[in-house]
């Protein structure tokens, strides 16, 4: 897919407050500080349309981009921020669950897991609410370029091996590098080619 057009079209503070669900929504999130503003500026080739930080638990709203003019990317708030206070985190939470469960034309679900951690309670528990609700999402690793890649192969196959014993077939999963764009291609072919299939089925998500 080449990326012709990517603009900012609005924040939420409420899933009831998105864009006109009248086109294919793919939405990307993570723990904090995963990584995601930076694979999203990579994929779209725009170092500034997603806002990086070094302050974890930045992203605070639902963020929305239109790209190519048809196709919604979807930036929403890192999960498990242990430095906001617990009111704040359920607030997030709520907003994340809503909208996940909610939001009739998210297509998919591309959940973040840092490459350079062992499993993470959090990241598994997050995956089993997807499977345990229906949600279609794939896996993207990030940060391998921080890693030697015989490290990153194995911490994959760690993960891998860790989510089979809970689950019969594994989601799809991407192994990224926003630093070198790895792996960004490969994600905006699926994106491209579920596009197609949705177009080629007349998919109405107003219906």
């Amino acid at each position: 897919m080449v990326i012709k057009t990517a603009t900012f079209v609005k924040s939420s503070g409420k899933w009831q407050e998105c864009p006109e669900p009248d086109m294919p929504e793919y939405a990307f999130i993570g723990r904090s500080n995963v990584g995601k503003s930076s694979l999203i500026n990579a994929m779209m080739n725009h170092k500034d349309l997603a806002k990086t930080s070094g302050t974890p638990g930045k992203t605070q709203l639902i963020n929305h981009f239109l790209v190519n003019e048809n196709w919604y990317l979807t930036d929403l708030p890192g999960y498990g921020y242990a430095k906001v206070s617990k009111v704040i985190r359920k607030d997030f939470e709520k907003l994340i669950t809503n909208y996940i469960l909610n939001r009739r034309n998210l297509v998919n679900l591309f959940v973040l897991v840092d490459s350079r951690h062992n499993p993470q309670k959090i990241d598994l528990e997050f995956i089993q609410w997807c499977g345990e609700s229906g949600v279609p999402f794939s896996i993207v690793f990030t940060k391998v370029d921080k890693l030697k890649p015989n490290i990153a192969i194995k911490n994959v196959e760690t993960y891998k091996n860790e989510l089979l014993k809970t689950w019969a077939d594994l989601p799809e999963m991407y192994v990224t590098s926003a630093e070198k764009k790895e792996g960004c291609d490969e994600i905006l072919n699926f994106i491209q080619t579920t596009n197609e299939f949705l177009a080629n089925n007349s998919v109405n998500f107003n219906e």
